[in-house]
């Protein structure tokens, strides 16, 4: 059997997404808080900020995989408006049943789907947008899911990839030391779970860099790629196009 990595670990293949989701069924309670905590409120900012690349219009059609806790499929779905359409999904059902009451209690009421990435149940060319934020770097064959998010995509559509990425040379050591060091201390203070906050710095370092990435994505069939490095390279946005 064909092994991935969990973090630093190598795990089989067919066992990650299990792991995965013992991760996010222990941390979606705290989910919210703790990012704001761990990023000092900056992931407001990343996902504000690819909100307005995505540019959404009235009546445009979005998907959102592993949407969480619900802050793009909420953005969203104030941009398209009654005419459009912002379906909101992710493997992990309690993520997504927590993102789900979320947007209920704000009187927002989408799709709400737990699906694969690696298996959409979408027709081909369907979205104008489709976004992933913190997910990617979480799935075990990237390239399995980049494609499928290509191909739910219309001709001219837009992927949105908002994921931690390789920082700048002169932040390395400081970002080492607050990922190693402090992000699990507060994970287990505020969420009681230091593990879970352990797997997330290292699954960051397992992550493919921003140029690996959009290399990745052109592979995959997306015409013109680019990205946009947030906050020092501490996160990117990539942007690929679907010719």
């Amino acid at each position: 059997m064909s092994t991935t990595h969990f973090g630093f670990k190598s795990v089989d293949e067919a066992e990650k997404a299990r792991h995965v989701r013992g991760v996010f069924d222990s941390v979606a309670p705290k989910y919210d808080l703790m990012n704001d905590l761990m990023s000092a409120g900056l992931h407001r900012a990343w996902k504000a900020y690819t909100v307005l690349v995505a540019n959404l219009k009235e009546g445009d059609k979005a998907l959102d995989i592993a949407g969480g806790t619900g802050d793009l499929a909420m953005a969203f779905s104030k941009k398209v408006g009654k005419s459009g359409q912002v379906v909101h999904t992710d493997i992990n059902e309690a993520m997504l049943s927590t993102g789900r009451n979320r947007l209920l209690d704000a009187g927002i009421v989408l799709p709400t789907l737990v699906c694969d990435a690696e298996k959409l149940p979408f027709p081909d060319n369907y979205f104008n947008v489709v976004s992933v934020a913190f997910g990617l770097r979480n799935m075990t064959h990237k390239d399995v899911a980049l494609a499928e998010m290509q191909r739910v995509l219309k001709p001219g559509g837009k992927l949105l990839v908002l994921e931690f990425s390789k920082v700048a040379p002169p932040l390395e050591k400081v970002y080492d030391w607050y990922s190693f060091k402090v992000l699990p201390r507060l994970g287990k203070l505020i969420a009681g779970d230091d593990a879970s906050y352990r797997y997330l710095a290292e699954s960051i370092r397992m992550h493919p860099g921003q140029q690996e990435l959009k290399t990745l994505m052109h592979k995959v069939g997306f015409g013109h790629v680019d990205y946009h490095n947030l906050t020092g390279g501490i996160a990117a946005l990539h942007v690929g196009i679907k010719c």
